[in-house]
C-alpha cells in the first residue's frame, strides 16, 4: 500500500445508481497533513461518508451534494441557484452538556444531606469569611495601580497571596478538602499558554490558587459582584466572543503577553463553555493561533452520587449540592507540552486538533462537533418552554465551518422554527411552514418543504430547516440571485419596490395569490415597516429566509459563460 490508503467495497455490488458505502482508513502520516484554515474544506470523503478513526463514527458530508433520487431532483426549487439536492447529516442523540444528576433521588442522597445540614451552614460561614478577606486583600493589591498594560508589581502580587489562600479555602467549604494531582505545571518560559477542559466554575478557583494566570473571560464577567474584582488582578483579557475586532485584539493581545516571560502564563478554556466532562466538544482557536507551546491540562471529577458538572443546572442548586457533600473529588492532570507546527499559521487547525486529540485521550473520552453555539441553541429553546430542548443541538462547529452560519444566526433561524409550532418531538408540519413563510399550499411551497424534508416523512425538523437555508445561501448564486431579483421588482426611476410590484414578480410563481397573502409576503419583506421595500430590507429577509429566493426563479434564468464555465444568472424577458 504505496499509497498509504486502503478502498474497498463494504456492501454486494448494487445497481450503479444506487449510492455505495466505501470505507476510507488512513494511517497516522495521512491523517497528520495539515489542514488549510482558509479553504475550510472537511478530509476526503467517498459518497459523502467519511469515517474518522480518530472519533470512531461516520460523519456525513453535507459541505457538498450528495447523490439525491431523480424524482427529488426533478423538483429541486434551487436548482436555478446552482443546487444540486440537499443532504442532512444524521442527528446525534449526544449531549455533552447535561448533568447525570439533576435531581436529588435515593435514600443515601437525602439521608446524606439531612446529615450534613449543620456542616453546611459551618461551610457557608467559611466561604463568605474567605470571600470578604479575598475581596479586601484584593482591593488593596490593586489601590493606586494605574498601569494595568504592564505587569503586576511584585508588591502587590505578594499581597494577591492571600487572596489564593482564600481561594483554597473556598475550595475546602465546597467539599474538595484534597485535590489529587499528577504531573506538574511546567515552567512559564517552556509553555507560556496553558489550556484545560472547563466541566464546572469550580476549575477557574483552583488555577487561581494553583497558578495565579492571566485568563481570557467574556466581558460580561466583569459585572459580576466580587468575581470582576479578583479577576481584574489576574489582569485578564477580555473578549466579546461574537465580535470579529474583539477576538482580533484578543489574539494580539494574548502575543503581547505570552512573548514576555515579566507576565504571568495565559489559561484559556478552548472549548469556550462547560461540559458535563463525558464529551469533549470542538475548540475555538484562540489559544493556538500566537503559536506558542501549550500545556494541556484536562479535570475530572469523579463521582457516584453527585455530578458537579454546571450543565442544565442552576448555579444555587450546584452549590447546594457541593455544600451536602462529605467530599467532592476533583483530579488534575498535567499533561506534557505540545509544541506548535513548525508552519504556524498554515497550521492552526491541525496544533488544536493534536491538543485536543491528546486531552480527549487522557480523559478517554468521545470528540464531537458542538459548541458554545449549540448552547446558545439549548437555552433559546429552554427559554421558550419547549418540552426536549436539547433535540435542537446541531453540533454548531460543523456549520460554522461548511457554512459560515454563525450562532447569532442559527438562533434566529431557531426562533423562526420555533414560530412554526413544532410538536413535542420537535417536527414541524407543511402547513405551520407555509404559514410561517407567508407562502400558501401551492407547488412551489409543497417543492420546497419537499426539498428540506430530507427523511420523506411529511415533516421537517430544525437540523433540515437549519442545513437547508445555510446550504441555499451557500450556493453559488444566491447573492447574485438576490440582486437581479430586487432589480426585477423595483419602481422604475427609484430604489425601492412597492407591494404592487412585489405582487407582478411573484404571481409568476404562484398565480392566484390573494390580497391578504400578498399583503402577508410584503409585510414579511418589509423589514422597517416603513410601507416600502428598500434593498436592505429586500437582503435582510432573505438572509433570514433564505428559502424564499425561491419565489423569484421564474423571472431569473442560468446561462454558462463559454468563456470560462462559471455560472450566472439574468433576468428572464
Amino acid at each position: 500500500m504505496a499509497d498509504h490508503d486502503l478502498t474497498t467495497h463494504l456492501l454486494s455490488p448494487c445497481a450503479s445508481d444506487e449510492p455505495q458505502t466505501i470505507l476510507t482508513v488512513h494511517d497516522d502520516d495521512s491523517v497528520s497533513k495539515p489542514s488549510d484554515p482558509t479553504t475550510d474544506q472537511p478530509p476526503p470523503f467517498r459518497n459523502g461518508y467519511h469515517y474518522d478513526h480518530r472519533n470512531h463514527n461516520h460523519k456525513k458530508d453535507f459541505s457538498q451534494d450528495n447523490h439525491i433520487s431523480d424524482a427529488n431532483s426533478s423538483c429541486n426549487p434551487y436548482e436555478f441557484i446552482g443546487s444540486t439536492g440537499l443532504s442532512v447529516p444524521e442527528t446525534t442523540a449526544v449531549d455533552p452538556f447535561r448533568n447525570g444528576t439533576p435531581r436529588i433521588e435515593g435514600v443515601y442522597e437525602v439521608i446524606k444531606i439531612v446529615v450534613c445540614l449543620p456542616i453546611v451552614l459551618v461551610r457557608l460561614v467559611l466561604f463568605g469569611l474567605c470571600l470578604a478577606v479575598g475581596y479586601v486583600s484584593t482591593r488593596l493589591a490593586l489601590e493606586g495601580w494605574k498601569d494595568k498594560q504592564n505587569p503586576m508589581p511584585k508588591w502587590r502580587c505578594r499581597i494577591m497571596w492571600v487572596t489564593r489562600i482564600c481561594a483554597r479555602l473556598i475550595l475546602f467549604s465546597f467539599g474538595y478538602q484534597w485535590i489529587r494531582r499528577k504531573g506538574k505545571p511546567a515552567p512559564r518560559e517552556v509553555a507560556p499558554v496553558v489550556v484545560s477542559n472547563h466541566i464546572s466554575y469550580i476549575e477557574p478557583i483552583f488555577y487561581f490558587y494553583e497558578l495565579f494566570p492571566t485568563i481570557v473571560a467574556s466581558e460580561s464577567h466583569d459585572s459580576i459582584p466580587f468575581v470582576g474584582t479578583i479577576i481584574r488582578a489576574m489582569q485578564v483579557i477580555y473578549v466579546n466572543r461574537f465580535s470579529p475586532s474583539s477576538r482580533k485584539d484578543a489574539v494580539n493581545e494574548i502575543k503581547r503577553r505570552t512573548s514576555s516571560d515579566s507576565f504571568p502564563r495565559v489559561l484559556l478554556f478552548p472549548e469556550g463553555t462547560t461540559t458535563n466532562g463525558k464529551f469533549f466538544i470542538s475548540f475555538q482557536l484562540g489559544a493556538f493561533i500566537p503559536g506558542y507551546p501549550i500545556q494541556p491540562v484536562i479535570v475530572r471529577y469523579p463521582h457516584v452520587h453527585f455530578d458537579q458538572s454546571w450543565g442544565n443546572i442552576s448555579l444555587g442548586k450546584l452549590m447546594f449540592r457541593m455544600f451536602t457533600q462529605f467530599h467532592n473529588f476533583m483530579e488534575v492532570e498535567y499533561l506534557p507540552v505540545i509544541m506548535p507546527p513548525d508552519h504556524q499559521k498554515q497550521n492552526v487547525i491541525r496544533f488544536a486538533e493534536k491538543t485536543s486529540s491528546a486531552m480527549a485521550t487522557a480523559l478517554n473520552v468521545v470528540q464531537t462537533s458542538h459548541s458554545y453555539g449549540d448552547t446558545m441553541l439549548l437555552m433559546r429553546a429552554s427559554e421558550l418552554k419547549q418540552e426536549k430542548p436539547w433535540i435542537y443541538m446541531v453540533e454548531m462547529a460543523k456549520i460554522e465551518s461548511f457554512f459560515h452560519i454563525s450562532s447569532l444566526e442559527a438562533v434566529d433561524f431557531l426562533d423562526k422554527f420555533l414560530s412554526m409550532n413544532p410538536d413535542p418531538s420537535g417536527r414541524v408540519s407543511f402547513h405551520d411552514f407555509s404559514r410561517i413563510l407567508q407562502l400558501k399550499g401551492c407547488a412551489l411551497s409543497e417543492e420546497i418543504f419537499g426539498f428540506l424534508d430530507v427523511e420523506k416523512n411529511g415533516s421537517i425538523t430544525f437540523k433540515e430547516f437549519l442545513f437547508g437555508s445555510a446550504h441555499v445561501m451557500k450556493q453559488p448564486l444566491f447573492q447574485q440571485a438576490c440582486e437581479l431579483a430586487f432589480a426585477k421588482c423595483v419602481i422604475q426611476g427609484t430604489s425601492y419596490c412597492s407591494e404592487q410590484e412585489l405582487a407582478d414578480v411573484i404571481r409568476p410563481t404562484i398565480p392566484d395569490l390573494n390580497y391578504e397573502e400578498i399583503h402577508g409576503l410584503f409585510n414579511l419583506f418589509d423589514m422597517d415597516k416603513d410601507g416600502r421595500i428598500s434593498k436592505d430590507d429586500f437582503f435582510s429577509c432573505l438572509r433570514k429566509n433564505p428559502l424564499l429566493i425561491a419565489l423569484f426563479s421564474p423571472c431569473l434564468a442560468r446561462k454558462e459563460l463559454s468563456k470560462d464555465g462559471d455560472m450566472v444568472l439574468h433576468e428572464t424577458v
